[in-house]
């Protein structure tokens, strides 16, 4: 989940080469600016593409997918691939510490990582080791890391998640301003929905998926290491890894969303109780069994917030908004399955929901959370505000009927109310409708050096 588009190894591109073929993109890249070369020259991209570079996947690069510390020369490679990232264009040092390999990592480790980029003035973007149990924990972790790396920090769709957390977001933003009065520069985003989402296999046990897809489908496959996993998915008192399984109540609460596989896509749509009932199994089982079936990419969609701690986020000043999800369309290959809504409908649902509707943000600060705040922390300072000088990227919609129509059982459906979108002054959206110009571009960040290749 950490990995980002680059840098990458021969064997990282081996592994996702059935991706790639199946979306059709031919991975000629290796390093950042060999992508954004690709990007600018062969792909053509409608909007603007910036990045940053994962902590993650430098640890795969270096490490691979096993459990265990870097040594000094492993760190040190990672450094020198931090570095390279930077001044190839990275907007700083990204994490998923719940997932794999992220959650392998050190503290110890972020912090060497995310120390490079402070260097370049980047910034440190991170999803928590815990948004659950362990909440307040995992935000000591980052206070330190933006501490001790002197670096300023953003943390990713802030959430309370699971039922006994609920209520906790007051405290959480609470603990947030404390930490910028003692002079930390930290900042949050989110998505205005109460459902989460990420790879049906991130229901399984850490041990489960270490070392990557083939060891953990051996895994799954030995009947005795299944009944273990059983176990493991319903044990309230796991502090090793986010049980979301029970986090989310069980299979009720664990919907099937996308698959690469076309004989599981008859599922989406279907929550794991609803699919295990239809095949006469134990949900846990379906789980594991999609996952061999699928080799780990099948994504689901999780429900484990409340409606009152995401308003509560979305009101305070310091939180923006984000959509945490891949692009997806109507057609071609990016509508053969379903998705999170969060995907489609992000931003209008704000501005008709939560602005039009409830009242709960003006239009004004609910636009600045989605332009100028965002665009400030990672260094974009020629974008997010209107005036002269600025890129034009516009959007121009009505205020009183922009609304989003995705929902968690039917997704795939475009927002509605957006004009007109302009990027680098270019209309890509005219009266509703996709125009034909592609005229977005790659976005470098602050430590960019135009001379590395």
């Amino acid at each position: 989940m950490g990995t980002s588009i680059a840098p990458v190894s021969e064997r990282m591109v081996k592994e996702s080469a059935p991706m790639f073929k199946h979306f059709g993109v031919i991975a000629d890249w290796r390093t950042l600016a060999e992508y954004f070369k690709h990007l600018e020259e062969r792909t053509h991209p409608a909007i603007n593409i910036a990045t940053f570079v994962g902590a993650g996947g430098v640890r795969n690069y270096v490490i691979g997918e096993d459990d265990r510390r870097a040594t000094p020369q492993e760190l040190d490679k990672m450094k020198e691939l931090v570095a390279q990232a930077m001044e190839q264009g990275a907007l700083g040092l990204s994490s998923s510490l719940q997932y794999m390999p992220d959650r392998f990592a050190s503290t110890d480790e972020l912090i060497a990582l995310a120390g490079v980029a402070a260097r370049y003035g980047g910034i440190y973007l991170t999803h928590q080791r815990s948004e659950g149990n362990q909440l307040f924990e995992s935000l000591a972790e980052v206070f330190m890391i933006a501490e001790k790396a002197r670096i300023r920090a953003e943390i990713w769709h802030l959430k309370t998640a699971y039922k006994a957390n609920w209520g906790k977001m007051p405290e959480l933003l609470a603990r947030i301003e404390d930490a910028r009065a003692r002079g930390l520069d930290i900042t949050a985003n989110q998505y205005p929905y109460v459902r989460a989402s990420n790879n049906l296999d991130a229901c399984l046990p850490l041990w489960v998926r270490e070392g990557g897809v083939e060891k953990m489908i051996a895994r799954l496959k030995d009947p005795a290491q299944r009944e273990r996993i059983k176990m493991e998915m319903e044990d309230p008192t796991v502090t090793a890894w986010e049980n979301q399984w029970y986090g989310a109540g069980g299979g009720d609460g664990i919907l099937l969303v996308a698959t690469f596989s076309p004989d599981l896509r008859k599922y989406e749509g279907k929550n794991m109780a609803e699919i295990g009932k239809r095949l006469g199994k134990d949900p846990r089982d379906v789980v594991m069994d999609f996952v061999i079936a699928d080799k780990g990419r099948s994504a689901c969609v999780i429900s484990i917030m409340t409606g009152e701690d995401v308003r509560t986020a979305l009101r305070h000043p310091l939180v923006s908004v984000c959509t945490d999800s891949e692009a997806k369309a109507e057609d071609g290959p990016l509508a053969e399955s379903k998705s999170h809504p969060r995907a489609w409908g992000a931003f209008p649902r704000i501005l008709g929901k939560y602005v039009r509707e409830e009242k709960l943000l003006r239009l004004e600060e609910a636009i600045r959370k989605m332009t100028s705040l965002p665009a400030s922390r990672v260094g974009l300072q020629d974008r997010g505000i209107l005036r002269p000088g600025m890129m034009a990227d516009v959007v121009v919609f009505d205020p009183a009927t922009i609304r989003d129509r995705a929902t968690f059982e039917d997704p795939n459906h475009y927002s509605v109310g957006m004009k007109y979108v302009f990027v680098n002054g270019q209309a890509v959206v005219a009266d509703g409708e996709i125009t034909s110009n592609r005229p977005g571009r790659a976005l470098r960040g602050p430590g960019y050096r135009g001379h590395i290749q």
